[in-house]
């Protein structure tokens, strides 16, 4: 009799035990699989140079969260005018059309990136500016309006800014 109430004893200090344990770990937080936007995109590190248009974006690749993943995005570039040799321009923005894409890993179409170069281009044009151009790209949702300002943009976003510094060589200079 005396082992049956050491056993049992034991057996409730056993239970109890695990019991605080339980209450101890459900105190720690998880670290999340993902942290930070739901995609991060980053610039292809080979060198590119200017096409006809006479700039060209790199190419830009994008990881994203496999919880999620988004079918199409709209890259949306802008431009950093603080060196334009003329400012009376109000466009510092270009909202690119949906493009389709898959998967966690990949790459933006590069058809798609020569109409962003395109784009692109013509706003530096207008400016008219001439060499190295700071610019910053980014994915959002593509819902977005092509007229989106600052907080639909901070609201749709799939991606943080990324800056850039693309070479521009004007092919018809008139300024």
């Amino acid at each position: 009799m005396r082992k049956g109430i050491i056993v049992l004893v034991g057996g409730l200090a056993l239970f109890a035990g695990c019991k605080d344990q339980g209450n101890k770990a459900s105190n720690i937080p998880i670290e999340p699989k993902w942290k930070g936007a739901p995609y991060h995109i980053a610039i292809d590190t080979k060198a590119v140079k200017p096409n006809a248009s006479g700039v060209a974006i790199p190419d830009i690749k994008y990881t994203a969260n496999p919880d999620a993943l988004e079918k199409r995005v709209v890259l949306v570039v802008r431009l950093d005018t603080s060196e334009a040799k003329q400012s009376q321009r109000p466009m510092d923005q270009m909202i690119m059309h949906p493009v389709d894409i898959s998967g966690t890993e990949g790459t933006l179409p590069a058809d798609y990136m020569d109409d962003a170069d395109k784009g692109l281009a013509t706003l530096l044009k207008g400016y008219c500016m001439n060499g190295k151009a700071k610019i910053t790209v980014r994915l959002v949702l593509s819902s977005i309006s092509p007229q989106a300002g600052d907080s639909e943009l901070d609201r749709e976003h799939l991606s943080d800014w990324l800056p850039i510094e693309v070479a521009f060589k004007n092919p018809h200079p008139k300024c």
